[in-house]
């Protein structure tokens, strides 16, 4: 609503090499939407009412040339293969400064300094291996067993049954009622490969 009342923030959020997205969330709901979209690591970028928000957002967005979404199946390409936590703060910290000398910004909106948050030791994405398949769909009676070894966003990096490495995405748990399997159970649900983006699916 173009007269919500609340302070917003524009963010610049990375999930990997490349992979990097401006975006905006409500002030009082500090970094939640980013751990929420499994940003690695992020930054504030500045801070105002919402339509000064959205107008900095699309100014950033066209000048930097980053988009307001990644895919999550982008970001599950890219987890086990990230630069170290140095070379990503560098990497936002150069298109920050980027963004903050672009000229255009709106007079309301506060720039904010660059103060790097990085979620890697949070998710698990140390030494994280890479991930065969993602699970396509839950079934009746259906098992998904493992070993957890990441979270990322709705994401679980699971470890299955001879060692093959799985991605759960919990948003498919909605509506489904739950019970614990043993973590030796394996899985029994339909899984597709991970594959880049635009690629068509392949099933094991």
């Amino acid at each position: 609503m173009p007269e919500d009342p609340r302070v917003y923030r524009v963010y610049l959020a990375w999930f990997g090499s490349g992979l990097v997205k401006v975006g905006i969330t409500a002030e009082e709901r500090g970094g939640a939407r980013l751990r929420e979209q499994g940003a690695v690591c992020f930054s504030w970028l500045g801070r105002g009412p919402l339509m000064a928000a959205r107008r900095c957002e699309e100014l950033l967005r066209a000048a930097l040339g980053v988009p307001d979404r990644v895919s999550y199946e982008q970001k599950r390409v890219v987890r086990a293969s990230l630069p170290g936590v140095g070379e990503r703060a560098d990497e936002v910290r150069a298109l920050h400064g980027r963004a903050v000398a672009l000229g255009g910004w709106p007079e309301s909106l506060e720039a904010l300094p660059c103060r790097v948050v990085d979620h890697g030791a949070l998710f698990g994405l140390d030494a994280l291996v890479p991930a065969h398949g993602v699970v396509r769909e839950l079934a009746p009676d259906g098992v998904v067993g493992g070993r957890v070894l990441a979270v990322a966003g709705p994401d679980l990096h699971l470890e299955a049954a001879g060692g093959r490495v799985l991605v759960l995405d919990t948003r498919l748990m909605s509506g489904w009622g739950l019970a614990a399997a043993p973590a030796d159970s394996g899985i029994t649900v339909p899984v597709r490969a991970l594959r880049p983006p635009d690629v068509q699916d392949q099933l094991f």
